[in-house]
């Protein structure tokens, strides 16, 4: 009996990857193509759909022919994606009818300002039905934009012709030739017009942005039947299409976080930082916001979750503004070398500081310099701001919801590095259980097509023994010391 795969689609900020997960759920091959950025002089941020499509399908020939194996092994395929990335595309042939709205864009800032201008309610009211602050950030306002400024889109939305999604709908429209339309539970939460609780569409939101509520996608659990694809005739017999999840909650499932309290970080350019909080929503009270992680066997779960914005993106300002560095690999001997006494801090507040903070107006700073303070020592304060944005969310996590924090869960590329992971440990108080899958949200996407089509057993996926444990090392009286010194530097801000 030949082996089956499991074939995950990625598709990221940065580019489209197409990976092969075996039957045990490890990953066995993957093909990745970047796409264009296209950031016009208003500093606008579009993706061309277009072209994320064409990649979609290369990848994905090129990960089987590339690797030898049968199209008829492919059993299942989980889409994975850039979350609160708008699209608007064409009912009837599937086409884009303008760029994707990324998800960093601010372009639809005008939209909020007059929502609030008319109703000085509507903040509190978006809270209570999705979890999230009003913001240009997620889609809602972003669709409004393209419909009131994008000629092609305003003209499908007055002959319904319109279809509105993020790139996972969009995608999968694609793939099954224009006869499915939909998304799951953890991408439509992140519209900011689906109501969390009543897990649909919302009415009165959707009067609010001017959206009509027919013609958004069908919502689905994450691990369901969508449909099925030939790839434009590519495979001879149809792939079922069955699992769709947002990139960070696909991580957080990756990563095994099925209980509730279970924390993970993803530590890339930027972090996400989630915590599996049950099957009933909690707002936060604390500058986080709740969201559907998943739908799974009938019933869903929720999450809070915090963004940082420089996280992995500290070692690139290091190496291509300050030039301290030539490669971010650098760090963790820098680090090690550096005075353990000196006590700079770095708070990278580049562009605003986010979770729990919300200060868009902060600009970075460094804090508590001596004489003696050089290269190394800006190095590790550098790297200890990652884990202390981190802490400072679980820590907003842990008041939200009184759980203790006994575990993270950590995947992303700064994992590798020593002396970070070490540090998190540290100043958390807690052990960080490191994913030796590089790819936790393709992982996560793979593991919800699988257990559909029962390739995958959802005990057996929990139970694999793929991650490496760092424990704390350094002392209470320690730890609080160094975190009451970055709590001051933040406070300079």
């Amino acid at each position: 009996m030949s082996e089956k795969y499991v074939l995950a689609v990625d598709q990221s900020t940065q580019g489209t990857k197409a990976i092969l997960f075996d039957h045990n759920g490890d990953l066995y091959a993957k093909t990745a193509l970047p796409h264009k950025q296209i950031v016009n002089e208003q500093g606008w941020v579009s993706h061309d759909l277009e072209e994320i499509w064409q990649n979609t399908c290369l990848a994905i020939k090129k990960v089987i022919e590339e690797n030898n194996v049968s199209k008829e092994d492919i059993d299942c395929i989980g889409i994975t994606n850039q979350r609160e990335t708008s699209c608007a595309f064409d009912k009837e042939t599937g086409k884009p009818l303008s760029y994707a709205v990324v998800w960093q864009c601010a372009r639809a800032e005008t939209i909020i300002s007059e929502l609030i201008r008319k109703n000085e309610n509507i903040e509190e009211t978006i809270r209570q039905k999705t979890g999230m602050n009003l913001s240009a950030y997620f889609p809602a306002a972003k669709y409004a934009w393209l419909i009131r400024n994008d000629d092609n889109v305003k003209k499908a939305y007055e002959t319904d012709t319109l279809c509105l999604g993020t790139i996972d709908t969009y995608l999968l429209y694609r793939l099954t030739e224009q006869k499915v339309y939909a998304t799951d539970y953890s991408n439509a939460s992140r519209t900011q017009l689906f109501n969390i609780h009543e897990l649909d569409w919302d009415e009165e939101l959707c009067e609010v942005f001017d959206i009509k509520k027919s013609i958004l996608p069908m919502v689905h659990a994450s691990s369901y039947e969508f449909g099925e694809t030939t790839l434009d005739g590519y495979f001879d017999t149809p792939v079922k299409i069955t699992g769709m999840i947002g990139d960070s909650q696909a991580a957080l499932f990756g990563q095994g976080c099925v209980e509730k309290g279970m924390v993970k970080a993803t530590y890339g350019t930027g972090s996400s930082v989630m915590m599996n909080i049950g099957t009933m929503p909690n707002l936060s009270s604390s500058g986080l916001v709740t969201s559907l992680g998943w739908g799974y066997q009938n019933r869903v779960c929720y999450v809070l979750e915090g963004n940082i914005n420089y996280s992995g993106a500290v070692t690139t300002w290091l190496k291509d503004d300050l030039k301290l560095i030539e490669t971010p690999q650098e760090t963790e001997a820098m680090a090690f070398a550096a005075n353990p006494n000196d006590i700079t801090y770095l708070v990278p507040a580049f562009s605003g500081l986010g979770a729990p903070y919300w200060l868009p107006d902060a600009r970075a700073l460094i804090y508590g310099m001596s004489r003696t303070t050089g290269r190394n020592e800006i190095v590790k304060a550098a790297l200890e701001s990652i884990a202390y944005q981190i802490t400072d969310v679980i820590e907003a996590m842990k008041k939200d919801t009184g759980q203790t924090v006994s575990e993270l869960c950590a995947d992303g590329g700064s994992t590798t590095n020593k002396f970070l992971m070490q540090f998190q440990a540290d100043i958390l108080q807690a052990a960080v259980i490191i994913s030796k899958c590089r790819e936790s949200s393709a992982q996560g996407a793979a593991y919800m097509a699988g257990l559909c089509t029962g390739i995958y057993v959802y005990e057996a996926l929990l139970e694999r023994a793929d991650k490496s444990l760092i424990s704390a090392k350094m002392s209470r009286e320690e730890r609080d010391k160094k975190y009451s010194g970055w709590k001051e530097a933040v406070s300079k801000l």
